[in-house]
């Protein structure tokens, strides 16, 4: 069975605004995931005050 990469949902980080994509780890808790890394989960509070 294989995957098509360019099926798989995407959001934007709300940190580096760059576009990321669904991965199994975040299976069960997608709708509540902002941040494409750890880094920018860090980070969030200092790019919300800009």
């Amino acid at each position: 069975m294989t995957h098509n990469k360019q099926q798989l949902e995407q959001k934007t980080c709300l940190v580096c605004q760059r576009p990321f994509t669904w991965r199994k780890k975040w299976a069960k808790d997608w709708p509540s995931v902002k941040y494409c890394s750890e880094r920018c989960r860090r980070h969030k509070a200092s790019s919300q005050t800009n």
